[in-house]
């Protein structure tokens, strides 16, 4: 399955201003392994506009909706995707533990 992860970096989501504990360039090197490991790409965003659910990542496919994440400030709910697109990713449901992260898209996205 391939699979495309935006990640939402340079507004606030990405910042050690809003997030000081967070290591942001360990974490956008972990998303990449784990796009490479599902034979996709990951795709740098300046802004998402969901300032409000950072840190964001959104999932998707060849075939399916975006699946969007918020609050992705730890290795648990990056452990928690990778898990997820081994399964299957956008074409299976989601875990419990991932559907706590799952966050609206702002109007228009």
């Amino acid at each position: 399955m391939s699979v495309l992860l935006t990640v939402c970096r340079d507004c606030c989501c990405g910042t050690l201003r809003k997030h000081p504990t967070v290591d942001h360039g360990r974490q956008l090197a972990r998303l990449r392994e784990i796009a490479a490991r599902h034979g996709g790409a990951i795709r740098v965003s300046e802004c998402l506009d969901t300032c409000e659910t950072s840190n964001v990542v959104v999932v998707q496919a060849k075939g399916t909706k975006p699946i969007w994440f918020g609050f992705v400030l730890d290795d648990a709910v990056l452990d928690d995707i990778d898990t997820w697109l081994t399964a299957g990713g956008p074409t299976t449901d989601l875990p419990a533990t991932l559907t706590l992260n799952r966050v609206s898209p702002p109007r228009g996205k």
